[in-house]
């Protein structure tokens, strides 16, 4: 299927530094693609892709799973790895919890996690039911869209398929057994304001990771997808002077070495 006017991946070869944007479950490029922009145009080689079953038709992720999302994110880490010296990996929502676990696994390949608004667990009766239901139903009222600013929209699907939300509930369980494996300096930045993802998520994430550098930033101005939101800019500066913190080659100037 042809992907929509919008949600079109993202890339662009800078310097030496090099951030993976992960975008969130029934998302898109789109909610993350300011971001992607702004630390593109300070020098910085960013790398945004299209998870599989996303960006298209949510028939197309009624038959893709959580390996299929990671499996995508690992690839382009990869890459990043291969021309960067170092990389930083990031995401929103669901996408925040893929930047984890590619730190979880890549260790000193991975030199910093920023998330935003990161999921960790699917709640209350849908958790229960999700294994049996998913198989009678086939998809749910949508979760896009949850921003508080005035006239802008996220690109994401209206409806969202239970087989997929059953296998994003597998993954964030596996994602809870592996954080204690984080230990690289961490930014986390939430929403109070947040009616996708309840604050335990972040409090979970910050209780289990073995990180010593963690920042927490509140986003009070924003809803979920902040990245499209009231606080966006706020989320764009603190995350470039984060890995300007961490990263030497990215220079006073805000630019990256190379770039």
């Amino acid at each position: 299927m042809p992907v929509l006017p919008g949600a079109e991946p993202y890339r662009h070869e800078g310097g030496e530094v090099g951030v993976l944007l992960c975008h969130g479950f029934t998302g898109s490029p789109q909610s993350l693609r300011p971001w992607a922009e702004y630390l593109a145009g300070r020098g910085l080689s960013v790398s945004l892709p299209l998870l599989p079953g996303h960006g298209t038709r949510r028939e197309d992720l009624r038959i893709t799973g959580w390996q299929d999302w990671y499996a995508e994110v690992d690839r382009e880490l990869r890459v990043l790895r291969g021309r960067c010296a170092h990389v930083f990996v990031a995401g929103l929502s669901m996408g925040g919890a893929l930047a984890l676990r590619l730190a979880a696994r890549h260790g000193d390949d991975v030199a910093g996690v920023i998330v935003v608004n990161p999921a960790g667990k699917v709640h209350g009766a849908a958790a229960r039911v999700l294994p049996v239901a998913r198989h009678f139903v086939r998809t749910s009222r949508g979760i896009a869209s949850d921003i508080a600013k005035e006239g802008v929209a996220e690109l994401g699907y209206d409806r969202v398929p239970l087989h997929a939300a059953h296998s994003l509930r597998i993954f964030f369980r596996l994602l809870d057994g592996e954080l204690p494996q984080v230990t690289q300096p961490l930014l986390l930045m939430r929403s109070p304001r947040d009616h996708v993802v309840p604050p335990a998520d972040s409090a979970r994430i910050l209780s289990r990771v073995s990180s010593v550098d963690v920042t927490e930033v509140l986003l009070e101005h924003s809803y979920h997808v902040a990245t499209l939101d009231h606080d966006a800019d706020r989320i764009f500066e603190e995350s470039h002077a984060f890995i300007g913190r961490l990263a030497p080659s990215v220079g006073k100037e805000g630019t990256s070495a190379g770039g």
